[in-house]
Protein backbone atom coordinates (compact mmCIF):
# COMPACT_ATOMS: atom_id res chain seq x y z
CA UNK A 1 0.00 0.00 0.00
CA UNK A 2 2.36 2.76 -1.19
CA UNK A 3 1.84 6.30 0.04
CA UNK A 4 2.44 9.17 -2.34
CA UNK A 5 1.71 12.87 -2.63
CA UNK A 6 -0.77 14.25 -5.15
CA UNK A 7 -0.68 18.06 -5.23
CA UNK A 8 0.74 17.97 -1.66
CA UNK A 9 -2.04 15.65 -0.45
CA UNK A 10 -1.03 12.25 0.91
CA UNK A 11 -2.88 9.28 -0.53
CA UNK A 12 -2.46 5.55 0.01
CA UNK A 13 -3.25 3.14 -2.84
CA UNK A 14 -3.01 -0.62 -3.43
CA UNK A 15 0.11 -2.10 -4.99
CA UNK A 16 -0.09 -1.89 -8.76
CA UNK A 17 -2.26 1.24 -8.80
CA UNK A 18 -1.40 4.00 -11.26
CA UNK A 19 -0.87 7.68 -10.61
CA UNK A 20 -4.21 8.35 -12.34
CA UNK A 21 -5.99 6.01 -9.92
CA UNK A 22 -4.21 7.63 -6.98
CA UNK A 23 -5.27 11.09 -8.15
CA UNK A 24 -8.89 10.00 -8.47
CA UNK A 25 -8.78 8.51 -4.99
CA UNK A 26 -7.52 11.89 -3.76
CA UNK A 27 -10.40 13.65 -5.52
CA UNK A 28 -8.17 15.18 -8.18
CA UNK A 29 -9.40 15.14 -11.78
CA UNK A 30 -6.89 14.41 -14.52
CA UNK A 31 -8.36 14.64 -18.03
CA UNK A 32 -8.06 11.56 -20.26
CA UNK A 33 -9.09 10.62 -23.78
CA UNK A 34 -7.75 7.08 -24.26
CA UNK A 35 -8.17 5.63 -20.75
CA UNK A 36 -10.93 3.10 -20.04
CA UNK A 37 -11.82 1.67 -16.65
CA UNK A 38 -10.60 -1.87 -15.88
CA UNK A 39 -8.83 -2.29 -19.23
CA UNK A 40 -5.14 -2.17 -20.05
CA UNK A 41 -4.04 1.47 -20.33
CA UNK A 42 -1.84 2.39 -23.28
CA UNK A 43 -1.04 6.07 -22.72
CA UNK A 44 -1.84 6.91 -26.34
CA UNK A 45 -3.45 10.34 -26.05
CA UNK A 46 -0.93 11.95 -23.63
CA UNK A 47 -3.62 14.21 -22.23
CA UNK A 48 -3.17 12.82 -18.71
CA UNK A 49 0.40 14.08 -18.34
CA UNK A 50 1.64 14.89 -14.82
CA UNK A 51 4.90 16.16 -13.32
CA UNK A 52 6.79 13.86 -10.96
CA UNK A 53 9.47 15.29 -8.70
CA UNK A 54 12.91 14.13 -9.78
CA UNK A 55 11.79 13.09 -13.27
CA UNK A 56 13.07 14.97 -16.29
CA UNK A 57 10.05 14.15 -18.44
CA UNK A 58 6.34 14.46 -17.88
CA UNK A 59 4.61 11.10 -17.41
CA UNK A 60 1.31 9.70 -18.66
CA UNK A 61 -0.50 9.12 -15.37
CA UNK A 62 -2.67 6.29 -16.73
CA UNK A 63 0.35 4.01 -17.20
CA UNK A 64 2.73 5.33 -14.53
CA UNK A 65 2.79 3.08 -11.43
CA UNK A 66 2.28 4.82 -8.11
CA UNK A 67 5.30 4.23 -5.87
CA UNK A 68 6.17 4.91 -2.25
CA UNK A 69 7.15 8.52 -1.61
CA UNK A 70 6.34 9.74 -5.13
CA UNK A 71 5.49 13.45 -5.34
CA UNK A 72 3.13 14.34 -8.17
CA UNK A 73 1.86 17.66 -9.47
CA UNK A 74 -1.16 17.51 -11.75
CA UNK A 75 -1.66 21.24 -12.34
CA UNK A 76 1.79 22.82 -12.60
CA UNK A 77 2.48 25.41 -15.34
CA UNK A 78 4.51 22.81 -17.24
CA UNK A 79 1.67 20.29 -17.09
CA UNK A 80 -0.97 22.80 -18.16
CA UNK A 81 1.13 23.96 -21.10
CA UNK A 82 1.84 20.40 -22.25
CA UNK A 83 -1.81 19.33 -22.03
CA UNK A 84 -2.95 22.39 -23.96
CA UNK A 85 -0.40 21.70 -26.68
CA UNK A 86 -1.44 18.06 -26.97
CA UNK A 87 -5.13 18.95 -27.27
CA UNK A 88 -4.45 21.84 -29.67
CA UNK A 89 -2.55 19.44 -31.93
CA UNK A 90 -5.45 16.98 -31.80
CA UNK A 91 -7.87 19.76 -32.70
CA UNK A 92 -5.64 20.90 -35.58
CA UNK A 93 -6.17 17.52 -37.28
CA UNK A 94 -9.76 16.93 -36.15
CA UNK A 95 -12.46 17.61 -38.74
CA UNK A 96 -15.07 18.10 -36.08
CA UNK A 97 -18.08 19.73 -37.76
CA UNK A 98 -19.20 20.40 -34.20
CA UNK A 99 -22.34 22.31 -35.16
CA UNK A 100 -23.80 19.29 -36.96
CA UNK A 101 -22.06 16.43 -35.15
CA UNK A 102 -24.40 14.35 -32.96
CA UNK A 103 -21.70 14.37 -30.28
CA UNK A 104 -21.89 18.15 -29.94
CA UNK A 105 -22.12 18.99 -26.21
CA UNK A 106 -21.48 15.30 -25.49
CA UNK A 107 -17.94 15.11 -26.87
CA UNK A 108 -15.00 14.33 -24.62
CA UNK A 109 -12.50 16.19 -26.83
CA UNK A 110 -14.73 19.25 -26.77
CA UNK A 111 -15.08 18.97 -22.98
CA UNK A 112 -11.31 18.66 -22.41
CA UNK A 113 -10.63 21.63 -24.72
CA UNK A 114 -13.17 23.66 -22.74
CA UNK A 115 -11.64 22.55 -19.44
CA UNK A 116 -8.16 23.60 -20.62
CA UNK A 117 -9.42 26.99 -21.77
CA UNK A 118 -8.62 26.49 -25.46
CA UNK A 119 -10.40 29.13 -27.52
CA UNK A 120 -8.56 28.99 -30.86
CA UNK A 121 -6.61 26.58 -33.05
CA UNK A 122 -3.00 27.80 -32.99
CA UNK A 123 -1.72 25.15 -35.38
CA UNK A 124 -3.81 25.33 -38.56
CA UNK A 125 -2.69 22.88 -41.20
CA UNK A 126 -3.59 19.75 -43.08
CA UNK A 127 -6.49 17.78 -41.65
CA UNK A 128 -7.06 14.06 -41.68
CA UNK A 129 -8.52 12.67 -44.90
CA UNK A 130 -12.23 12.00 -44.57
CA UNK A 131 -13.29 8.42 -45.24
CA UNK A 132 -16.85 7.56 -44.34
CA UNK A 133 -18.23 4.07 -43.91
CA UNK A 134 -22.01 3.54 -43.84
CA UNK A 135 -21.84 -0.02 -45.08
CA UNK A 136 -23.57 -1.70 -42.11
CA UNK A 137 -27.14 -1.29 -40.87
CA UNK A 138 -25.89 -0.43 -37.38
CA UNK A 139 -22.80 1.78 -37.43
CA UNK A 140 -21.21 4.71 -39.25
CA UNK A 141 -17.52 5.64 -39.28
CA UNK A 142 -15.84 8.94 -40.13
CA UNK A 143 -12.04 8.79 -40.06
CA UNK A 144 -11.70 12.58 -40.18
CA UNK A 145 -13.12 12.78 -36.65
CA UNK A 146 -10.89 10.02 -35.25
CA UNK A 147 -8.29 11.18 -32.69
CA UNK A 148 -6.44 7.81 -32.68
CA UNK A 149 -7.16 7.17 -29.01
CA UNK A 150 -7.56 3.44 -29.81
CA UNK A 151 -10.42 2.92 -27.37
CA UNK A 152 -12.41 1.14 -30.10
CA UNK A 153 -9.44 -1.14 -30.78
CA UNK A 154 -9.16 -2.00 -27.08
CA UNK A 155 -12.84 -2.73 -26.50
CA UNK A 156 -13.14 -4.75 -29.71
CA UNK A 157 -10.17 -6.95 -28.87
CA UNK A 158 -10.07 -7.12 -25.06
CA UNK A 159 -13.81 -7.06 -24.23
CA UNK A 160 -15.40 -8.59 -27.31
CA UNK A 161 -12.59 -10.75 -28.66
CA UNK A 162 -13.56 -9.82 -32.21
CA UNK A 163 -10.55 -7.64 -33.16
CA UNK A 164 -12.27 -6.02 -36.14
CA UNK A 165 -10.42 -2.69 -35.79
CA UNK A 166 -6.70 -1.88 -35.95
CA UNK A 167 -4.41 1.15 -36.32
CA UNK A 168 -2.96 1.14 -39.83
CA UNK A 169 -0.22 3.10 -41.60
CA UNK A 170 2.11 5.44 -39.72
CA UNK A 171 2.45 9.04 -38.65
CA UNK A 172 -0.05 11.50 -40.05
CA UNK A 173 -1.44 8.77 -42.32
CA UNK A 174 -2.46 6.54 -39.41
CA UNK A 175 -6.09 5.45 -39.50
CA UNK A 176 -8.10 3.13 -37.27
CA UNK A 177 -10.38 0.71 -39.06
CA UNK A 178 -10.80 -2.79 -40.48
CA UNK A 179 -7.85 -4.58 -42.06
CA UNK A 180 -6.71 -3.16 -45.41
CA UNK A 181 -8.98 -0.16 -44.75
CA UNK A 182 -12.03 -2.17 -45.79
CA UNK A 183 -15.60 -1.30 -44.82
CA UNK A 184 -17.14 -2.88 -41.73
CA UNK A 185 -19.60 -4.97 -43.74
CA UNK A 186 -16.74 -6.85 -45.39
CA UNK A 187 -15.19 -8.19 -42.18
CA UNK A 188 -16.24 -10.16 -39.11
CA UNK A 189 -17.85 -7.25 -37.26
CA UNK A 190 -20.78 -8.22 -35.01
CA UNK A 191 -22.09 -4.61 -34.95
CA UNK A 192 -22.37 -4.62 -31.15
CA UNK A 193 -21.62 -0.89 -31.01
CA UNK A 194 -19.24 -1.06 -28.07
CA UNK A 195 -16.81 0.89 -30.26
CA UNK A 196 -19.42 3.64 -30.63
CA UNK A 197 -20.13 3.53 -26.90
CA UNK A 198 -16.50 4.19 -25.94
CA UNK A 199 -15.48 6.54 -28.78
CA UNK A 200 -14.80 9.95 -27.16
CA UNK A 201 -15.75 11.86 -30.32
CA UNK A 202 -18.02 11.29 -33.32
CA UNK A 203 -15.72 8.96 -35.26
CA UNK A 204 -17.96 5.91 -34.73
CA UNK A 205 -21.66 6.31 -34.05
CA UNK A 206 -24.88 4.38 -34.42
CA UNK A 207 -26.55 4.82 -37.82
CA UNK A 208 -29.16 7.48 -37.15
CA UNK A 209 -32.66 6.48 -38.34
CA UNK A 210 -34.72 9.18 -36.65
CA UNK A 211 -35.74 10.74 -39.98
CA UNK A 212 -37.18 7.40 -41.13
CA UNK A 213 -39.39 7.30 -38.04
CA UNK A 214 -40.61 10.88 -38.55
CA UNK A 215 -41.42 10.01 -42.18
CA UNK A 216 -43.45 6.97 -41.10
CA UNK A 217 -45.31 9.01 -38.47
CA UNK A 218 -46.20 11.53 -41.19
CA UNK A 219 -47.45 8.81 -43.55
CA UNK A 220 -51.27 8.48 -43.28
CA UNK A 221 -51.16 4.98 -44.78
CA UNK A 222 -49.07 3.62 -41.90
CA UNK A 223 -50.12 2.61 -38.40
CA UNK A 224 -46.94 3.31 -36.47
CA UNK A 225 -46.43 1.56 -33.14
CA UNK A 226 -43.40 1.39 -30.86
CA UNK A 227 -41.94 -1.18 -28.50
CA UNK A 228 -39.41 -0.44 -25.75
CA UNK A 229 -36.83 -2.86 -24.37
CA UNK A 230 -36.53 -3.33 -20.59
CA UNK A 231 -33.08 -1.72 -20.41
CA UNK A 232 -34.35 1.61 -21.79
CA UNK A 233 -36.37 2.53 -18.69
CA UNK A 234 -33.27 2.41 -16.47
CA UNK A 235 -31.06 4.51 -18.78
CA UNK A 236 -33.12 7.00 -20.83
CA UNK A 237 -33.27 9.43 -17.91
CA UNK A 238 -29.50 9.95 -18.22
CA UNK A 239 -30.16 11.77 -21.51
CA UNK A 240 -32.10 14.36 -19.49
CA UNK A 241 -29.84 14.80 -16.47
CA UNK A 242 -31.19 12.06 -14.20
CA UNK A 243 -28.69 9.94 -12.25
CA UNK A 244 -27.85 6.51 -13.65
CA UNK A 245 -30.36 3.93 -12.47
CA UNK A 246 -33.34 6.29 -12.36
CA UNK A 247 -36.47 4.48 -13.57
CA UNK A 248 -38.34 6.68 -16.06
CA UNK A 249 -40.79 4.11 -17.45
CA UNK A 250 -43.88 6.31 -17.17
CA UNK A 251 -42.24 9.46 -18.55
CA UNK A 252 -40.82 7.45 -21.45
CA UNK A 253 -44.31 6.18 -22.36
CA UNK A 254 -45.76 9.70 -22.22
CA UNK A 255 -42.96 11.06 -24.41
CA UNK A 256 -43.57 8.35 -27.01
CA UNK A 257 -47.29 9.20 -27.08
CA UNK A 258 -46.50 12.89 -27.58
CA UNK A 259 -44.17 12.03 -30.45
CA UNK A 260 -47.19 10.47 -32.17
CA UNK A 261 -47.02 6.68 -31.93
CA UNK A 262 -50.44 5.03 -32.21
CA UNK A 263 -49.61 2.49 -29.50
CA UNK A 264 -46.79 2.01 -27.02
CA UNK A 265 -45.96 -1.62 -26.32
CA UNK A 266 -43.48 -3.27 -23.99
CA UNK A 267 -40.87 -5.65 -25.37
CA UNK A 268 -41.19 -7.24 -21.92
CA UNK A 269 -44.41 -8.88 -23.18
CA UNK A 270 -42.47 -10.89 -25.72
CA UNK A 271 -39.66 -11.46 -23.23
CA UNK A 272 -42.31 -13.38 -21.28
CA UNK A 273 -43.33 -15.07 -24.52
CA UNK A 274 -39.68 -15.98 -25.15
CA UNK A 275 -39.49 -17.70 -21.76
CA UNK A 276 -42.53 -19.86 -22.54
CA UNK A 277 -41.08 -20.87 -25.89
CA UNK A 278 -37.44 -21.15 -24.82
CA UNK A 279 -38.21 -22.88 -21.54
CA UNK A 280 -40.26 -25.52 -23.31
CA UNK A 281 -37.52 -25.88 -25.91
CA UNK A 282 -34.97 -26.56 -23.17
CA UNK A 283 -37.22 -29.11 -21.47
CA UNK A 284 -37.88 -30.80 -24.82
CA UNK A 285 -34.16 -31.04 -25.53
CA UNK A 286 -33.55 -32.51 -22.06
CA UNK A 287 -36.24 -35.13 -22.68
CA UNK A 288 -34.73 -35.98 -26.07
CA UNK A 289 -31.33 -36.48 -24.45
CA UNK A 290 -32.37 -38.28 -21.26
CA UNK A 291 -35.39 -40.33 -22.38
CA UNK A 292 -34.97 -40.82 -26.11
CA UNK A 293 -31.16 -41.06 -25.82
CA UNK A 294 -30.74 -38.93 -28.94
CA UNK A 295 -28.49 -35.97 -29.68
CA UNK A 296 -30.41 -32.93 -28.44
CA UNK A 297 -27.66 -30.40 -29.14
CA UNK A 298 -26.93 -29.61 -25.51
CA UNK A 299 -25.98 -27.32 -23.98
CA UNK A 300 -28.62 -24.98 -25.33
CA UNK A 301 -27.55 -21.35 -25.74
CA UNK A 302 -29.86 -18.34 -25.49
CA UNK A 303 -30.67 -16.43 -28.68
CA UNK A 304 -31.89 -12.97 -27.65
CA UNK A 305 -28.62 -11.07 -28.22
CA UNK A 306 -28.02 -10.46 -31.96
CA UNK A 307 -24.35 -9.54 -31.60
CA UNK A 308 -23.80 -12.93 -29.95
CA UNK A 309 -25.66 -14.70 -32.76
CA UNK A 310 -23.50 -13.05 -35.43
CA UNK A 311 -20.39 -13.82 -33.38
CA UNK A 312 -21.33 -17.51 -33.34
CA UNK A 313 -22.08 -17.46 -37.08
CA UNK A 314 -18.60 -16.07 -37.78
CA UNK A 315 -16.40 -17.80 -35.24
CA UNK A 316 -18.22 -20.90 -33.95
CA UNK A 317 -20.62 -22.12 -36.65
CA UNK A 318 -20.41 -25.63 -35.23
CA UNK A 319 -22.51 -24.60 -32.23
CA UNK A 320 -25.36 -23.05 -34.24
CA UNK A 321 -27.59 -26.15 -33.69
CA UNK A 322 -27.12 -25.58 -29.95
CA UNK A 323 -28.56 -22.06 -30.09
CA UNK A 324 -32.24 -21.74 -29.22
CA UNK A 325 -34.43 -21.38 -32.28
CA UNK A 326 -36.44 -18.64 -30.55
CA UNK A 327 -36.34 -15.22 -32.14
CA UNK A 328 -35.33 -12.40 -29.83
CA UNK A 329 -38.11 -10.59 -27.93
CA UNK A 330 -37.74 -7.64 -30.36
CA UNK A 331 -38.45 -9.83 -33.37
CA UNK A 332 -41.20 -11.78 -31.64
CA UNK A 333 -42.94 -8.50 -30.85
CA UNK A 334 -42.73 -7.38 -34.47
CA UNK A 335 -44.19 -10.69 -35.63
CA UNK A 336 -47.02 -10.53 -33.07
CA UNK A 337 -47.85 -6.90 -33.93
CA UNK A 338 -48.05 -7.60 -37.65
CA UNK A 339 -50.29 -10.66 -37.18
CA UNK A 340 -52.19 -10.88 -33.88
CA UNK A 341 -52.48 -7.12 -33.25
CA UNK A 342 -52.96 -6.22 -36.92
CA UNK A 343 -55.89 -8.63 -37.12
CA UNK A 344 -57.49 -6.94 -34.11
CA UNK A 345 -57.21 -3.60 -35.94
CA UNK A 346 -58.34 -5.03 -39.27
CA UNK A 347 -55.00 -4.06 -40.84
CA UNK A 348 -52.69 -5.84 -43.26
CA UNK A 349 -49.13 -6.60 -42.04
CA UNK A 350 -47.66 -4.17 -44.57
CA UNK A 351 -49.83 -1.35 -43.17
CA UNK A 352 -48.21 -1.72 -39.76
CA UNK A 353 -44.91 0.07 -39.09
CA UNK A 354 -43.01 -1.22 -36.05
CA UNK A 355 -40.35 0.89 -34.35
CA UNK A 356 -38.16 -0.60 -31.64
CA UNK A 357 -36.34 1.37 -28.95
CA UNK A 358 -33.33 -0.74 -28.04
CA UNK A 359 -30.13 -0.40 -26.00
CA UNK A 360 -28.29 -2.19 -28.77
CA UNK A 361 -26.93 -1.20 -32.19
CA UNK A 362 -26.83 -4.85 -33.31
CA UNK A 363 -30.64 -4.83 -33.14
CA UNK A 364 -30.54 -2.60 -36.24
CA UNK A 365 -28.72 -5.40 -38.02
CA UNK A 366 -31.05 -8.06 -36.62
CA UNK A 367 -34.17 -6.26 -37.85
CA UNK A 368 -33.04 -6.42 -41.49
CA UNK A 369 -31.99 -10.09 -41.45
CA UNK A 370 -33.80 -11.99 -44.20
CA UNK A 371 -34.97 -14.58 -41.66
CA UNK A 372 -36.85 -11.96 -39.66
CA UNK A 373 -40.10 -11.54 -41.56
CA UNK A 374 -42.64 -13.15 -43.84
CA UNK A 375 -43.57 -12.60 -47.49
CA UNK A 376 -41.20 -9.67 -47.84
CA UNK A 377 -42.61 -7.88 -44.78
CA UNK A 378 -40.03 -7.43 -41.98
CA UNK A 379 -41.03 -8.08 -38.38
CA UNK A 380 -39.49 -4.75 -37.32
CA UNK A 381 -39.10 -1.75 -39.62
CA UNK A 382 -36.76 0.60 -37.73
CA UNK A 383 -34.65 0.33 -34.57
CA UNK A 384 -33.65 3.40 -32.58
CA UNK A 385 -31.10 3.30 -29.77
CA UNK A 386 -31.67 4.87 -26.37
CA UNK A 387 -29.47 7.77 -27.49
CA UNK A 388 -31.52 8.27 -30.66
CA UNK A 389 -34.75 8.31 -28.66
CA UNK A 390 -33.24 10.97 -26.39
CA UNK A 391 -32.45 13.11 -29.43
CA UNK A 392 -35.90 12.50 -30.94
CA UNK A 393 -37.61 13.64 -27.74
CA UNK A 394 -35.53 16.83 -27.85
CA UNK A 395 -36.40 17.36 -31.55
CA UNK A 396 -40.08 17.11 -30.63
CA UNK A 397 -39.65 19.92 -28.08
CA UNK A 398 -40.82 17.73 -25.21
CA UNK A 399 -39.91 18.75 -21.66
CA UNK A 400 -39.14 15.22 -20.49
CA UNK A 401 -38.73 16.03 -16.81
CA UNK A 402 -42.17 17.61 -16.56
CA UNK A 403 -44.06 14.66 -18.07
CA UNK A 404 -46.67 12.75 -16.10
CA UNK A 405 -46.36 8.97 -16.02
CA UNK A 406 -48.14 7.05 -18.76
CA UNK A 407 -49.15 3.41 -19.04
CA UNK A 408 -48.32 0.83 -21.70
CA UNK A 409 -51.09 -0.17 -24.10
CA UNK A 410 -52.87 -3.51 -23.88
CA UNK A 411 -52.67 -6.29 -24.78
CA UNK A 412 -48.96 -6.18 -25.64
CA UNK A 413 -47.89 -3.94 -22.80
CA UNK A 414 -48.46 -6.32 -19.90
CA UNK A 415 -45.46 -8.17 -18.51
CA UNK A 416 -43.95 -9.90 -15.51
CA UNK A 417 -40.92 -8.97 -13.46
CA UNK A 418 -39.10 -11.89 -15.06
CA UNK A 419 -39.24 -9.98 -18.35
CA UNK A 420 -37.71 -6.86 -16.80
CA UNK A 421 -34.56 -8.66 -15.76
CA UNK A 422 -33.81 -9.61 -19.38
CA UNK A 423 -31.94 -6.28 -19.29
CA UNK A 424 -29.26 -7.60 -16.92
CA UNK A 425 -26.60 -10.22 -17.42
CA UNK A 426 -28.00 -13.38 -15.84
CA UNK A 427 -31.55 -12.10 -16.21
CA UNK A 428 -32.63 -14.33 -19.09
CA UNK A 429 -31.27 -17.34 -17.22
CA UNK A 430 -33.08 -16.39 -14.01
CA UNK A 431 -36.34 -15.71 -15.85
CA UNK A 432 -36.13 -19.08 -17.63
CA UNK A 433 -35.38 -20.92 -14.40
CA UNK A 434 -38.30 -19.29 -12.59
CA UNK A 435 -40.64 -20.86 -15.15
CA UNK A 436 -38.88 -24.13 -16.02
CA UNK A 437 -38.34 -25.14 -12.40
CA UNK A 438 -41.99 -24.51 -11.53
CA UNK A 439 -43.20 -26.41 -14.60
CA UNK A 440 -41.12 -29.44 -13.60
CA UNK A 441 -41.69 -29.42 -9.82
CA UNK A 442 -44.92 -27.47 -9.35
CA UNK A 443 -43.11 -25.24 -6.85
CA UNK A 444 -41.44 -21.82 -7.04
CA UNK A 445 -37.70 -21.64 -7.60
CA UNK A 446 -36.04 -22.17 -4.18
CA UNK A 447 -33.98 -18.96 -4.12
CA UNK A 448 -34.62 -15.99 -1.85
CA UNK A 449 -37.00 -13.54 -3.53
CA UNK A 450 -36.68 -15.67 -6.70
CA UNK A 451 -33.22 -14.24 -7.44
CA UNK A 452 -30.62 -16.74 -8.66
CA UNK A 453 -27.76 -14.82 -7.09
CA UNK A 454 -24.93 -17.05 -8.44
CA UNK A 455 -25.67 -15.82 -11.98
CA UNK A 456 -26.13 -12.13 -11.06
CA UNK A 457 -23.45 -9.43 -10.94
CA UNK A 458 -20.59 -8.35 -13.19
CA UNK A 459 -18.26 -11.34 -13.04
CA UNK A 460 -17.54 -12.29 -16.65
CA UNK A 461 -18.54 -15.97 -16.39
CA UNK A 462 -20.97 -17.24 -13.75
CA UNK A 463 -22.23 -20.71 -12.91
CA UNK A 464 -25.07 -22.33 -10.95
CA UNK A 465 -26.31 -25.83 -10.25
CA UNK A 466 -29.93 -26.54 -9.36
CA UNK A 467 -31.02 -29.87 -7.92
CA UNK A 468 -34.41 -31.05 -9.24
CA UNK A 469 -36.43 -33.05 -6.72
CA UNK A 470 -40.09 -34.03 -6.27
CA UNK A 471 -41.07 -33.55 -9.87
CA UNK A 472 -44.62 -33.63 -11.21
CA UNK A 473 -45.58 -36.84 -13.09
CA UNK A 474 -44.89 -35.56 -16.62
CA UNK A 475 -41.28 -34.77 -15.73
CA UNK A 476 -40.32 -37.79 -13.60
CA UNK A 477 -37.31 -38.45 -15.84
CA UNK A 478 -35.70 -35.33 -14.34
CA UNK A 479 -36.12 -36.54 -10.74
CA UNK A 480 -32.82 -36.16 -8.92
CA UNK A 481 -31.10 -34.48 -11.85
CA UNK A 482 -28.83 -31.47 -11.39
CA UNK A 483 -29.36 -28.71 -13.93
CA UNK A 484 -26.04 -27.01 -14.69
CA UNK A 485 -26.16 -23.51 -16.13
CA UNK A 486 -23.68 -20.78 -17.05
CA UNK A 487 -23.88 -17.10 -17.90
CA UNK A 488 -21.34 -15.07 -19.92
CA UNK A 489 -21.39 -11.40 -20.88
CA UNK A 490 -18.86 -9.72 -23.16
CA UNK A 491 -18.01 -11.91 -26.13
CA UNK A 492 -14.49 -12.68 -24.95
CA UNK A 493 -16.15 -14.47 -22.02
CA UNK A 494 -18.45 -16.30 -24.44
CA UNK A 495 -15.30 -17.60 -26.14
CA UNK A 496 -14.07 -18.97 -22.82
CA UNK A 497 -17.31 -20.83 -22.13
CA UNK A 498 -17.61 -22.24 -25.67
CA UNK A 499 -14.05 -23.52 -25.61
CA UNK A 500 -14.56 -25.08 -22.17
CA UNK A 501 -17.59 -26.92 -23.55
CA UNK A 502 -15.83 -27.97 -26.76
CA UNK A 503 -12.80 -29.33 -24.89
CA UNK A 504 -14.89 -31.15 -22.31
CA UNK A 505 -13.74 -28.97 -19.41
CA UNK A 506 -17.33 -27.93 -18.66
CA UNK A 507 -20.63 -29.78 -18.80
CA UNK A 508 -23.65 -27.47 -18.95
CA UNK A 509 -27.28 -27.86 -19.95
CA UNK A 510 -28.15 -24.20 -20.56
CA UNK A 511 -25.94 -21.17 -21.25
CA UNK A 512 -26.93 -17.51 -21.44
CA UNK A 513 -24.74 -15.22 -23.53
CA UNK A 514 -25.07 -11.43 -23.64
CA UNK A 515 -22.93 -9.51 -26.12
CA UNK A 516 -22.31 -6.41 -24.04
CA UNK A 517 -20.69 -6.03 -20.60
CA UNK A 518 -23.43 -6.09 -17.98
CA UNK A 519 -25.96 -7.26 -20.56
CA UNK A 520 -28.41 -4.92 -22.30
CA UNK A 521 -28.05 -2.27 -19.61
CA UNK A 522 -24.50 -1.80 -20.95
CA UNK A 523 -25.54 -1.98 -24.62
CA UNK A 524 -23.75 -0.15 -27.40
CA UNK A 525 -26.69 2.23 -27.86
CA UNK A 526 -27.03 3.32 -24.23
CA UNK A 527 -26.14 6.79 -22.91
CA UNK A 528 -22.40 7.34 -22.52
CA UNK A 529 -20.25 6.67 -20.58
CA UNK A 530 -21.07 3.26 -19.19
CA UNK A 531 -18.72 2.50 -16.30
CA UNK A 532 -19.17 -0.37 -13.88
CA UNK A 533 -20.76 2.02 -11.37
CA UNK A 534 -23.29 3.03 -14.03
CA UNK A 535 -23.93 -0.61 -14.93
CA UNK A 536 -24.54 -1.48 -11.28
CA UNK A 537 -26.96 1.44 -10.84
CA UNK A 538 -28.95 0.44 -13.93
CA UNK A 539 -28.99 -3.22 -12.87
CA UNK A 540 -30.27 -2.31 -9.41
CA UNK A 541 -33.07 -0.28 -11.00
CA UNK A 542 -34.10 -3.24 -13.15
CA UNK A 543 -34.26 -5.52 -10.12
CA UNK A 544 -36.42 -2.91 -8.34
CA UNK A 545 -38.76 -2.89 -11.33
CA UNK A 546 -38.99 -6.69 -11.19
CA UNK A 547 -39.67 -6.79 -7.46
CA UNK A 548 -42.42 -4.21 -7.78
CA UNK A 549 -44.45 -6.23 -10.31
CA UNK A 550 -47.65 -8.08 -9.43
CA UNK A 551 -46.50 -11.07 -11.49
CA UNK A 552 -42.86 -12.09 -11.35
CA UNK A 553 -42.88 -15.26 -13.43
CA UNK A 554 -43.50 -15.27 -17.16
CA UNK A 555 -46.04 -18.09 -17.11
CA UNK A 556 -48.16 -16.13 -14.61
CA UNK A 557 -48.66 -13.19 -17.01
CA UNK A 558 -52.40 -13.32 -17.90
CA UNK A 559 -51.78 -11.58 -21.24
CA UNK A 560 -49.43 -14.39 -22.22
CA UNK A 561 -52.02 -16.99 -21.33
CA UNK A 562 -54.55 -15.13 -23.44
CA UNK A 563 -52.40 -14.92 -26.57
CA UNK A 564 -51.95 -18.69 -26.44
CA UNK A 565 -55.68 -19.23 -25.92
CA UNK A 566 -56.71 -16.83 -28.69
CA UNK A 567 -53.91 -17.13 -31.23
CA UNK A 568 -50.76 -19.20 -30.69
CA UNK A 569 -52.49 -22.28 -29.21
CA UNK A 570 -49.43 -23.71 -27.41
CA UNK A 571 -45.67 -23.23 -26.95
CA UNK A 572 -43.65 -24.81 -29.75
CA UNK A 573 -46.87 -25.31 -31.72
CA UNK A 574 -47.26 -24.83 -35.46
CA UNK A 575 -48.14 -21.14 -35.31
CA UNK A 576 -45.42 -20.42 -32.75
CA UNK A 577 -42.91 -22.23 -34.93
CA UNK A 578 -43.91 -20.15 -37.95
CA UNK A 579 -43.91 -16.75 -36.22
CA UNK A 580 -41.58 -16.96 -33.23
CA UNK A 581 -38.75 -19.27 -34.25
CA UNK A 582 -35.96 -19.00 -36.81
CA UNK A 583 -32.61 -20.44 -37.87
CA UNK A 584 -29.05 -19.16 -38.32
CA UNK A 585 -26.24 -19.90 -40.75
CA UNK A 586 -22.49 -19.80 -41.00
CA UNK A 587 -20.92 -16.52 -42.18
CA UNK A 588 -17.55 -16.07 -43.84
CA UNK A 589 -15.45 -13.19 -42.45
CA UNK A 590 -14.39 -12.03 -45.92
Amino acid sequence: MPKLSINNMTVEVPDGATVLEAARKAGVNIPTLCYMENLQAIGACRVCLVEIEGSRDLAASCVMPATEGMKVQTNSPRVRKARRTVVELLLSEHDGDCQTCNRNDNCELQAVARELGIREIRYPGERSRRTTDSSTPALERNTAKCILCRRCVTVCSEVQGVSALFPQNRGFKTVVGPAFCKDLNSIACVQCGQCAAVCPVGAITEKDQIDQVWAALDDPTKTVVVQTAPAIRAALGECFGYPAGTLVTGKMISALRQIGFKAVFDTNFTADLTILEEGNELLTRLKTALVDKQDAHLPMFTSCSPGWIKFAEYFYPGILPNISTCKSPQQMMGAVIKTYYAQKLGKKPEEMFVVSIMPCTAKKFEAQRSEMGRDGVPDVDVVLTTRELGRMIEQAGIDFRSLADGQMDSPLGESSGAADIFANTGGVMEAALRTAYEVVTGRPLPFENLHVTPVAGLEGVKHAEIKIENTVPDWKFLEGATLKVAVAHGLINARKVIEQVQTGQADYHFIEVMTCPGGCIGGGGQPRSTTNDVRKARMAAIYREDEGKQFRKSHDNPAIRKIYEDFLVKPLGEKSHHLLHTHYHERKPF
